[in-house]
C-alpha cells in the first residue's frame, strides 16, 4: 500500500509540477491481476483499483499500514465497476456489477472478493474506502437504479448528468458519499464555477477518455489556482482547502467520492469566478 501525507496551501502553492504530482495525482491504478491501494491521510481515505484476470482478488488489509485483521474491520468502502461485467463476493454473497453499477459494503465483513465475468475482458473495480464507525448492509445499486441530476448547458461546454449512488437520500454509510458525472458530447468543463467544501475532502476517478485525451485538473487555493495533466483512469486526491475543477480535450466521466464532517451534498463553499486567480 502507497501512503500519501497531508499537505497544506502554503506550502503547495510553492511545489513545482512533478511535487504537485507526487502528492496529489494517483498514476496507476488498474494493473492485471493486482489489487493497488493508495492510502490517504487526508481524511484517512484509502483509493484503490483491482482488474481480475484469473484467480480472484481478495481485499486485504496490509497489517503494518492499517493495523486492522481485516480490511473492513473498522472500514466502509464504495465500489465501481469501470470495466467489464464482475462479480464482488461479500462474506459469501455475490453481487454481479455490470459497467457503471456501484456496491457498497459497511464495515465488519470480513472476506471480499473481486472477479471478472470473463478474465479475457476483465472487470475494472474502482474502491473508495474511509473509516467507519457502524455497520450498514450491503447494497448494489446499478447505474439505472442510481439518483440521476441532469446539469449544465452546451452555451457553457458544461452538459452532464450526476449519478448518487452513496448519499443521504440513497445507500445509507457512516461518512462515505459517492457518485458519478457523466459529460455528454461536445462537453468538456466540470464543477465550473468550482467551489471548495472545508468540512470534507474529495477524490477524483478521470475515466472514458481516449487514449490521447487529458484533462487539465484545476487545484489550489481559489486565488492560488494550479493544474495538474491527468490521463484516463487516473486519480486527483482534493484536500478540503482546494477547488476542484477540469476541463478536457474531449468528454469524460468521473468517479467522486467525499468524505469528512457532513454528507451534505450541497455543503459547498462557492467561488465566484471574478475572485479566481
Amino acid at each position: 500500500m502507497e501512503i500519501r501525507y497531508a499537505t497544506n496551501p502554503t506550502e503547495t502553492k510553492n511545489y513545482d509540477t512533478e511535487r504537485l504530482r507526487q502528492e496529489f495525482l494517483i498514476q496507476q491504478l488498474f494493473v492485471p491481476g493486482e489489487l493497488k491501494l493508495v492510502y490517504s491521510h487526508v481524511d484517512r481515505f484509502i483509493t484503490g483499483g483491482a482488474v481480475p484476470t484469473g484467480a480472484a482478488i481478495k481485499l486485504e488489509a496490509p497489517k503494518h499500514d492499517m493495523g486492522a485483521d481485516y480490511f473492513l474491520e473498522r472500514r466502509e468502502i464504495g465500489i465501481i465497476n469501470i470495466g467489464a461485467a464482475g462479480v464482488v463476493t461479500v462474506d459469501g454473497t455475490d453481487y454481479t456489477l455490470e459497467s457503471k453499477d456501484c456496491l457498497y459494503v459497511g464495515l465488519g465483513n470480513q472476506d471480499v472478493q473481486f472477479k471478472s465475468a470473463d478474465a479475457s475482458n476483465p472487470a475494472r473495480f474502482y474502491l473508495s474506502s474511509t473509516p467507519a464507525h457502524k455497520n450498514y448492509p450491503t447494497v448494489k445499486v446499478a447505474i439505472s437504479e442510481a439518483e440521476p441530476a441532469h446539469l449544465g448547458s452546451i452555451t457553457n461546454s458544461n452538459e452532464r448528468t450526476i449519478y448518487k449512488y452513496i448519499h443521504l437520500n440513497g445507500v445509507q454509510s457512516c461518512q462515505l458519499v459517492m457518485g458519478m458525472t457523466l459529460l455528454k458530447p461536445g462537453n468538456m468543463w466540470n464543477t465550473m464555477p468550482c467551489h471548495t467544501h472545508n468540512r470534507r475532502s474529495e477524490v477524483y476517478l478521470y475515466f472514458d477518455m481516449p487514449e490521447d485525451g487529458v484533462v487539465f485538473h484545476m487545484m489550489g487555493e481559489p486565488t492560488e489556482t494550479r493544474h495538474l495533466v491527468v490521463r484516463n483512469e487516473q486519480a486527483i486526491i482534493s484536500p478540503s482547502w482546494s477547488i476542484h475543477s477540469g476541463v478536457g480535450t474531449s468528454n469524460y466521466t468521473f468517479i467522486w467520492a467525499m468524505a469528512g464532517e457532513n454528507q451534505e451534498f450541497s455543503d459547498m463553499d462557492h467561488v465566484a469566478m471574478t475572485d479566481i486567480k
